[in-house]
Parts: C-alpha cells; sequence; structure tokens
C-alpha cells in the first residue's frame, strides 16, 4: 500500500514538473493583446528565464492543418535577432518577414497582406535594431558593391532618413528609428489592403527596436 502511495506521489510531481518546464500558451488565434505577449516573451528572454513555449512534437502536429499567428513581426536578417528567441515564441506564434536593415519592397507586403487577409494576423510590428549593418553602410557612404547597392539606395530614398541632419552626434540611431518609421508609414501608404483594415479598426502597427547589448526590445512611436 506504501508503496502504491510513492508511486502515485512520484507520478503527480513529474507531471507538475513537466508542466513548469514546458508551459503551454493559449492558442495563438485566442490572443487578445500579442503585442504584450511578444513583449512579456522579450522580459522572461533579457532576464535569462526563457520558457520555449510552443516547440512541442504535439504543438507541431497541431499546426499541420493550418497556421494563426495573431501578430506579422517585419525584421533585419541579422544572424543576432532571431525574431522567435528574443521574443520567446514558438511554432505557429509568428509571421515573420526578415531582409537586410528590415526593408520592404513589393514581395514583402505581399507577404504581410497575406498575413492579415489569409491568416487573420491583427497586429504588425516593424523592428530594427542597435549597430544595425545595413544603416552603418548607408551612413559610411563608401563604394558598394553588387546589389548590396540596392540596399544603401533604399535606405538613402527615405524621407524619413533624409530628415535625420547629417551633423547628428546620434546619426546611427536616430537612422535606425527612421527606417523603422519608414517602415510603418510605407505599410500604410503602399497597401491599400492594410490602410483599410486599419481604418476599420481590425488592425494595428507598431514599431520597435531591439538592443543587442541588454536584449531588450523598446516600442518606437510615430
Amino acid at each position: 500500500m506504501r508503496s502504491a502511495l510513492l508511486i502515485i506521489l512520484s507520478a503527480s510531481y513529474l507531471l507538475v514538473v513537466s508542466a513548469c518546464r514546458h508551459p503551454q500558451s493559449s492558442s495563438p488565434n485566442t490572443k487578445e493583446e500579442p503585442l504584450t505577449d511578444l513583449l512579456e516573451g522579450n522580459k522572461r528572454f533579457a532576464s535569462h528565464h526563457a520558457t520555449h513555449p510552443h516547440s512541442s512534437g504535439e504543438r507541431m502536429k497541431s499546426l499541420e492543418a493550418g497556421q494563426h499567428p495573431p501578430i506579422a513581426v517585419i525584421c533585419c536578417s541579422d544572424s543576432r535577432v532571431p525574431p522567435e528567441i528574443i521574443f520567446d515564441q514558438g511554432l505557429g506564434d509568428m509571421f515573420v518577414v526578415r531582409t537586410a536593415g528590415n526593408l520592404l519592397g513589393g514581395l514583402e507586403i505581399g507577404s504581410v497582406e497575406y498575413a492579415v487577409e489569409h491568416l487573420g494576423v491583427k497586429e504588425i510590428l516593424v523592428m530594427g535594431h542597435r549597430e544595425c549593418g545595413a544603416e552603418k553602410a548607408f551612413i559610411q557612404v563608401g563604394a558598394t558593391p553588387g546589389h548590396l547597392r540596392d540596399i544603401v539606395d533604399s535606405i538613402r530614398a527615405e524621407q524619413e532618413i533624409k530628415q535625420v541632419p547629417g551633423n547628428d552626434k546620434n546619426l546611427l540611431n536616430d537612422c535606425i528609428q527612421a527606417n523603422i518609421l519608414h517602415g510603418i508609414h510605407q505599410l500604410k501608404k503602399e497597401s491599400a489592403m492594410i490602410t483599410e483594415k486599419i481604418r476599420e479598426g481590425k488592425l494595428q502597427i507598431h514599431g520597435a527596436c531591439y538592443d543587442l547589448t541588454l536584449g531588450k526590445v523598446v516600442i518606437i512611436s510615430e
């Protein structure tokens, strides 16, 4: 009798430990504040308490029939800025579009429109980061080989970038922020679909910047 009781208690203990190590968040399409969820995940990451949710085999199988991420994240291709890791998210939690300098063209905007129209995304986050190589290349104004020139020329053409004084003491960080704001404005200007969803109150767009040193994401206001 005593042995049976010990077995039951041990099994219960293992279940509790497993639940603590692998917490399950709510299904993505039921999250009412997806940006808040991402920022809470970033706090866990920055404090070295990431939980790595939605990474199980069961989660993978549950997504075979389709995806319903609540938020789309547009960010830089920089290897130091993997959004799923810095926001402590898992499979199916975010629709991600990544390019150097988090720049947007027709293909990228079309990808975001797909997420909004067909996947039901309710929020969009345009995220840049400190020490961005694309912005550094623009500021250095040197010879740019190959298609890297396309990246620099794209940044140079941004109206928000043009408003940053060349003698700005905080030039790099201000250019990074201007580029983030440009991404927000570009989505609103070049996508009738996104503009309509915003007007109807069905979609929100936010800006953010990631600090490589602190591991923290800060929201950028327009």
